[in-house]
């Protein structure tokens, strides 16, 4: 028998039930459609922490710290690692393979005065170049550049922290509106006095330049100056607090060593490689990758789970498959042996009925894979109000993504799956002796 008349009887033998048939299929678009939009539910948990996390900072970014102390003691462990970063350190990191920029980290505390109101603000040193690189980004102003040294970026929140120091309480204003203009208003930044009956400190004239972009959790909080500037400024403090016979007072910056170094890995695929060769030198080091891949490994034993409860409706409807085609061989065991005795072949058999499975399984998959893109869509529409159960999805993000690729292997699965279930029914029709099916009422 040619293909195209297996293929036209095919069709014309499921037409002719067609009640059976359809119930055959919806159990097929029932499973598929579970699995799809299970499996879905965990791409769009990947797609969420993968915004959630990009919120916190860049995830091509290494901080690395100074290691931990430990006793040379027999309870002790390791000791004879570096204690400090310092230049040498930035140069060996540079020097890893796959890394794109290297800048120290000097972190310090002081008071930014302007007019009335003052803030409390960290500062972060960096090299001013490393900015661009390290994808901070201006909502006004711009990046610190090679020359500034009282120039500042303020982090997005910063300016709502000034708060008016003749007020009674400390937190009366802290928020809401800025209160200074941090570009336009003039700034004095001083150390903080420990003694009210002490001489104060010298005040700097700084200029804030830019503001950052909000969304980064890392710099928000943040004030970012020259690392070459803020170094002076530290050693200045230290020989205030010398001069005031403050305890500690009097190191300078290089025998204190950086607070840490960042470094930017060019491919995030390299980031956990070149986090474990820091590592292994002896630092501390930590990524945003540690993070996402813990959040990645809960998203995919969830989705792992919902995928199979899917599994199961599809298992169902394959059975529902073997059932249909067993039914229609005793329905058509005369047909059969008609068959055989007008010349058809062993395998002409077999591929009718394998044919008839694999057209319930394409068909089923195709509309279910349909059902599944609309089922998507309503659920990324009017889902966010009634799900919840998966974790924090963030405004425009999507609850149910069902990429291309999963299509197409679902399609494909649910096709086999109805051959694979027609083999059982096609062997036993082979097997059907012509003479008594033809005998057969």
């Amino acid at each position: 028998m040619r293909s195209i008349d297996l293929i036209s009887m095919g069709f014309r033998n499921l037409w002719r039930r067609k009640l059976r048939t359809f119930l055959t299929v919806l159990g097929v678009i029932i499973g598929t459609t579970s699995i799809v939009i299970m499996v879905s539910l965990g791409f769009g948990m990947n797609e969420s922490y993968m915004r959630e996390i990009s919120k916190m900072g860049s995830l091509h970014i290494i901080t690395v710290t100074p290691p931990y102390m430990w006793s040379d003691s027999p309870m002790g462990g390791r000791s004879s690692q570096p204690t400090t970063l310092d230049d040498q350190s930035v140069a060996n990191f540079s020097q890893l393979n796959g890394v794109e920029a290297v800048t120290p980290v000097l972190h310090s505390y002081f008071k930014i005065t302007s007019g009335r109101y003052e803030a409390h603000a960290s500062i972060k040193g960096i090299e001013p170049n490393a900015m661009k690189h390290f994808e901070f980004e201006t909502m006004e102003g711009r990046l610190l550049e090679e020359g500034d040294t009282l120039n500042v970026v303020f982090g997005s929140h910063v300016p709502q922290t000034f708060f008016d120091s003749r007020s009674r309480g400390f937190y009366q204003g802290f928020g809401g509106e800025a209160k200074v203009d941090v570009l336009q208003d003039r700034l004095e930044l001083t150390f903080e006095s420990y003694d009210p009956d002490s001489k104060p400190p010298k005040p700097y004239k700084i200029k804030g330049v830019g503001i950052l972009k909000e969304g980064d959790y890392n710099n928000d909080y943040y004030i970012f100056m020259s690392i070459h500037q803020l170094k002076k400024l530290i050693d200045e403090n230290n020989r205030y607090q010398k001069s005031q016979g403050i305890p500690g007072g009097g190191r300078n910056q290089q025998q204190q060593g950086y607070n840490e170094i960042m470094v930017k890995v060019k491919n995030m695929k390299d980031v956990t490689r070149i986090q474990n060769e820091i590592k292994d030198m002896g630092y501390d080091a930590y990524s945003l990758t540690d993070f996402l891949e813990s959040m990645q490994r809960t998203a995919s034993i969830i989705q792992g789970v919902l995928g199979g409860i899917g599994a199961v409706s599809l298992l169902v409807a394959a059975l529902g498959i073997t059932n249909t085609m067993i039914m229609s061989i005793y329905e058509r065991t005369r047909e059969i042996g008609i068959m055989k005795v007008i010349g058809a072949t062993l395998p002409n058999i077999r591929r009718l009925f394998l044919l008839e499975a694999g057209i319930i399984g394409f068909s089923g998959g195709a509309v279910g894979i349909g059902l599944s893109y609309a089922l998507s869509y309503l659920l990324n529409s009017f889902g966010f109000k009634f799900i919840n159960f998966f974790g924090p999805m963030g405004e425009g993000g999507r609850i149910s993504i069902i990429p291309l690729w999963l299509s197409i292997a679902t399609i494909v699965f649910t096709t086999v799956v109805g051959i694979i279930s027609g083999f059982y029914p096609a062997r036993r029709a082979m097997k059907l002796s012509a003479l008594e099916a033809i005998k057969t009422e």
